[in-house]
C-alpha cells in the first residue's frame, strides 16, 4: 500500500466543490481546504506507485476546477 499527500490548487470558488467530490472517492482518506500556497490537501492510498500516478493524472487532474497538483509520497523508513 502506498500513501501520499496531494496538494492542490483549484479555480477560485471551487475548493468546497472539489473537496466534497474528493471525499466521495474510496482512495481519498482525508481531504481538507487549507490556506497558504495550496487550496486543498488530501491524503490518499493506492495499491502501488503506478496506481497512484494513474489516479492523480487520470482522475484528480481531470476534475473540473483542478488547476495543479503536487504529489508527496509518504515513505515508511522504519521497515
Amino acid at each position: 500500500m502506498v500513501k501520499a499527500y496531494i496538494l492542490m490548487n483549484v479555480s477560485s470558488g471551487r475548493a468546497a466543490e472539489v473537496t466534497r467530490r474528493m471525499r466521495e472517492m474510496d482512495w481519498v482518506k482525508q481531504c481538507h481546504i487549507v490556506s497558504g500556497p495550496y487550496d486543498i490537501i488530501s491524503l490518499v492510498e493506492a495499491e502501488d506507485f503506478n496506481s497512484l500516478g494513474d489516479f492523480v493524472v487520470n482522475t484528480l487532474q481531470k476534475m473540473a476546477g483542478v488547476e495543479r497538483t503536487v504529489t508527496c509520497p509518504i515513505f515508511n523508513l522504519n521497515g
